[in-house]
């Protein structure tokens, strides 16, 4: 294996010049595994480039100023030794670091964790060899499936394209219906992902079209192909899968899971996967959605239906990523006691315990579909006796579609701190890692910025950090990407990273659909505003906005019992007018416009106050990141693909804001109490 050298593409958060601490250095890689290989691969790239060399022989392991290693390899010096000793096991995953007698020392137990280690040493930098001793530290990931689910098709859809919600070029994997011949960038992918904390991958899309279904037959070569090239990092492919396959590719007459030929298919194919691929991951499935097929159709449960495909896998030990996205998408609009938010936990809370142990239920982490305000889904809550993961949305879909700034990892972190049983109770994060791990939309494509906006790639890199440890901060990891991503400059720009990044989820929020209400965009395509545009449509997204108020009545008192879904406190405290926080209050209750928020002001200034806000703060973006040009920091092409991004994020908030504020003034008839211009 050889590190991949691209041209052309930005090499996002790795660059040759972040390998210059360990690459000026003299280290010695001991231990044996595909994974360890793949160490000593990064670290002789490193060497080639910056000067230093590997240690071999005795005098090179005693001349080494950093030492990589299996904790049970052979002839570890004794720094090392003393370290694996203090350190006690370190996991299938885990690592410990150290410095001692000038020697920075990196030991795991296994080979993933000793690559985990390379990558944290990258991160740190010169900061892994100061000169004082460093004490042990151990890491390991919080989350044993940190995975990312790609919306990639093979063929292109003639409405959603390359890539379903991809806002960053084509497929990475596939081009013009064919596997692409040079694979070298997706194992390129593979080599950031896992320098973030990323084990896990499902190749195409939820949505399994014609052609992506074959990948189960004669197309298992690509899914093989690929597999070999995220191996070399430590990520497992998995393959989203249709629940009609039987159908569709066996041409049974059913795929009624309890059949007994059903049954017999899916374990045939599993076989074929795991013949194919030995370490394939599983199957991930959408079903009983949007028009995708699923049990319902037999009279069957969920639970039925994952356990005919985790049956199916259990021999492999692979397991079914089942996703509870599941809806009435042909809604009646003027029918108010049906609520799409309830939707979820109506399906699955029931089936609590009657899920087979290799299945996860993957779960959005908002009850409605990854808005950029909803609170967090009951199901979460509601199911302690199933494995859940958490699903998040790296892809902004609804939060830009990557032409804006929106820093996401400030609402994930505050999600998953998130305490659904109170302040004693476990957390989001708690459940998640507990369970089936975080998994999350990937923003990544054929684009040479791999993100679409060269700012995006933040996101990305932050979900794998936080699915490795919830508690880090989002500023903290801002700093590691940049420091990462620009090294030798990063301190010139964190200023102004900082400035335009942290507050850009809840900038985005001001100019967009306020307190919660969501989905006021283009239906389809889903960017730029359009207030009523879900409104009389059988989605189930609506707002109600009338001449007297605005926002959905979830309560059970008088409205759809929503609230009824969450478990004490929460279910108080959303039920309560008084008591729901005035950023969730229009998901949870209808009110006049003159209603007064927590904050003082009214519903209507609100509105108008904040989208205004935003414009302003997109503009004080635009002109920190405008003094960048010239400066050396930035490549000129990074920066101009930014700044023209910026100029068009400005361009959309103007429009969001006087949609919004328009609307909600010739609804309301109540005017800006500043006399700022509304049309």
């Amino acid at each position: 294996m050889t590190v991949p050298q691209l041209t052309g593409v930005h090499p996002a958060w790795l660059p040759p010049e972040a390998f210059q601490a360990i690459g000026s250095r003299r280290v010695l890689v001991l231990g044996e595994g595909a994974l360890v290989d793949t160490v000593r691969e990064e670290v002789a790239a490193a060497h080639a480039r910056h000067g230093g060399g590997q240690g071999g022989g005795q005098a090179g392991r005693e001349g080494a100023g950093c030492v990589l290693a299996l904790s049970g390899a052979d002839g570890l010096p004794e720094p090392a030794r003393a370290v694996a000793a203090e350190a006690g096991p370190t996991g299938a995953e885990g690592y410990a670091l150290a410095r001692r007698d000038g020697v920075t020392v990196v030991v795991a137990d296994a080979p993933a964790g000793l690559l985990y280690g390379l990558f944290h040493l990258v991160r740190l930098g010169e900061a892994a060899f100061a000169p004082a001793d460093r004490p042990v530290e151990r890491h390991a990931p919080a989350a044993a499936r940190r995975m990312l689910d790609h919306w990639d098709n093979i063929a292109v859809h003639p409405v959603m394209g390359q890539v379903e919600r991809g806002y960053a070029g084509g497929s990475l994997f596939w081009r013009d219906g064919e596997l692409r011949e040079d694979l070298t960038r997706v194992r390129a992918y593979a080599r950031l992902l896992a320098a973030a904390g990323i084990n896990a991958v499902a190749i195409n899309n939820v949505n399994v079209h014609a052609t992506e279904a074959r990948l189960l037959t004669d197309r298992l070569d690509e899914v093989a192909a690929i597999a070999a090239e995220l191996r070399p990092y430590g990520i497992r492919a998995h393959v989203s899968v249709g629940f009609a396959s039987p159908v569709v590719l066996g041409g049974l007459p059913t795929a009624d899971p309890l059949e007994e030929e059903v049954r017999r298919w899916w374990a045939d194919a599993a076989d074929r996967v795991y013949a194919a691929v030995p370490d394939f991951g599983g199957f991930v499935v959408k079903a009983d959605s949007e028009g995708q097929p699923g049990p319902f159709a037999y009279g069957r449960s969920h639970a039925d239906g994952a356990g005919v495909l985790a049956a199916a896998l259990a021999p492999h030990g692979g397991v079914v990523h089942w996703r509870a996205f599941v809806y009435d998408h042909r809604q009646d609009w003027r029918d108010r006691s049906t609520d799409r938010a309830r939707a979820a936990c109506d399906h699955f809370a029931p089936l609590d315990g009657r899920f087979a142990q290799n299945v996860i239920l993957q779960v959005k982490h908002g009850p409605m579909d990854f808005q950029p305000r909803e609170p967090v889904s009951p199901v979460i809550a509601a199911m302690p006796a199933t494995k859940l993961a958490v699903e998040l949305q790296v892809t902004q879909e609804y939060t830009g579609q990557q032409r804006h700034v929106c820093y996401l990892a400030p609402m994930w972190s505050e999600l998953l701190a998130f305490r659904p049983w109170g302040e004693e109770g476990r957390s989001v994060a708690d459940v998640a890692v507990g369970g089936g791990g975080l998994v999350a939309v990937s923003n990544a494509g054929d684009d040479p910025y791999w993100t679409g906006h060269p700012l995006a790639q933040a996101n990305l890199y932050a979900f794998g950090r936080l699915a490795w440890d919830p508690r880090l901060d989002p500023a903290t990891i801002l700093d590691e990407w940049a420091d990462l991503t620009f090294p030798g400059a990063a301190d010139g720009l964190r200023g102004t990273l900082h400035a335009i990044m942290d507050g850009s989820w809840r900038t985005y929020e001001r100019y967009t659909a306020p307190l919660g209400v969501g989905f006021m965009v283009r239906p389809g395509h889903h960017y730029g505003p359009d207030v009523d545009g879900y409104e009389y449509t059988p989605w189930g997204t609506y707002h109600f906005a009338d001449r007297d108020g605005v926002g959905v009545d979830r309560t059970r008192a008088t409205g759809t019992g929503f609230t009824g879904q969450y478990p004490r406190p929460w279910s108080d405290v959303y039920e309560s007018l008084e008591r729901c926080p005035d950023e969730l209050l229009l998901f949870f209750h209808h009110v006049p416009y003159g209603h007064v928020l927590r904050g003082g002001s009214t519903v209507i200034q609100h509105i108008y106050d904040t989208h205004f806000a935003g414009v302003e703060e997109v503009s004080a973006m635009r002109a920190r990141w405008d003094k960048l040009h010239g400066s050396g920091l930035v490549d000129p092409a990074y920066h101009a693909r930014v700044a023209e991004l910026l100029a068009e994020q400005q361009r959309s908030a103007e429009e969001w804001r006087d949609q919004v504020n328009t609307y909600f003034f010739r609804k309301s008839g109540v005017p800006d109490a500043y006399g700022r211009r509304i049309h």
